[in-house]
């Protein structure tokens, strides 16, 4: 028995006319006879009965039908499974973000790419941008979403997202109904801010945002997270500049108020080493590019 006569005997069953049967299958009649009575020879048994009236299915032949689809659709995963091997799109990929890619950007790629690829595991790690850094240039991450332009020789880069920045500011605070604020009436506030040591970028982007706007801030809290920063700020504890991206984070007692002037944007790139050659980070790079053309 071969995967052919099992598909010839499905168009025949679905037909029931020779001359159907063998034109939709691009064959003549004659050998499509011979396929028909090989397959009821190795079955054993009469899977059609043939008189003046046309082609019938017996009874052998209509439990057959199921058994017969099941047989094709079996080999047809087997072959896109071995298929996909070769390709390199079964395993994992090792996927490193930080801060605000989580709410633009990332779950819209993940989302698109998951359904195409189902057989391929992306392992997410959250980790800063400096120790992406270090995770891609030991390969011991396939991937990363960060927020640096520090990118050493030897990497290429896709620009995901770029937004401004914007004051977060608990709800009772007496600024929090402004349309717009001054960066300069912030002078003085305790400000909670992403660390140094987490994201250098960040904080030296914070420094020169209100150096420019006359003031030095008062940084009182540095945190590991974005979302703990909100997360201080929506309880009242102090004020912060943060990606426009974290007012979908929705954390109550927090309210976002944008800046009066213009700001240097706040970019997400997508980070690989140039010289790795993988289908599956192809693959990917390709779901990331789909949703980054609009910024291109």
């Amino acid at each position: 028995m071969e995967f052919r006569h099992l598909r010839y005997f499905l168009v025949l069953a679905e037909e029931l006319h020779f001359g159907r049967a063998a034109q939709r299958l691009a064959i003549t009649q004659p050998p499509l006879s011979l396929n028909i009575q090989q397959l009821e020879a190795s079955v054993g048994a009469q899977l059609f009965t043939r008189n003046s009236r046309g082609v019938q299915l017996t009874a052998a032949g209509q439990a057959f039908v199921p058994a017969a689809r099941a047989l094709l659709d079996q080999a047809g995963m087997a072959a896109r499974e071995a298929r996909e091997v070769a390709q390199g799109m079964v395993g994992s990929l090792q996927i490193g973000f930080a801060g605000t890619v989580l709410y633009r950007g990332l779950p819209q790629i993940l989302q698109g790419f998951a359904a195409e690829h189902p057989k391929l595991r992306l392992v997410l790690r959250e980790l800063s941008s400096s120790d992406q850094l270090i995770d891609l240039m030991h390969e011991r991450l396939d991937i990363g979403f960060v927020h640096t332009t520090r990118v050493p020789p030897g990497f290429s880069q896709i620009l995901v997202s770029s937004q401004p920045f914007v004051a977060c500011l608990p709800v009772g605070h007496a600024l929090a109904r402004r349309r717009k604020l001054p960066l300069a009436v912030l002078q003085g506030e305790p400000f909670a801010v992403v660390s140094r040591a987490v994201s250098p970028d960040y904080h030296e982007r914070i420094l020169g945002l209100c150096a420019d706007a006359g003031f030095s801030p008062e940084i009182r809290y540095e945190l590991r997270h974005w979302l703990s920063v909100v997360s201080l700020v929506s309880q009242g504890l102090g004020v912060a500049l943060v990606p426009a991206a974290l007012q979908q984070a929705g954390l109550p007692g927090a309210v976002f108020v944008p800046l009066d002037r213009d700001t240097p944007p706040y970019e997400t790139h997508c980070l690989w080493k140039t010289d790795r050659d993988q289908a599956a980070l192809g693959a990917f790079l390709a779901a990331v590019r789909a949703f980054a053309q609009p910024l291109e």
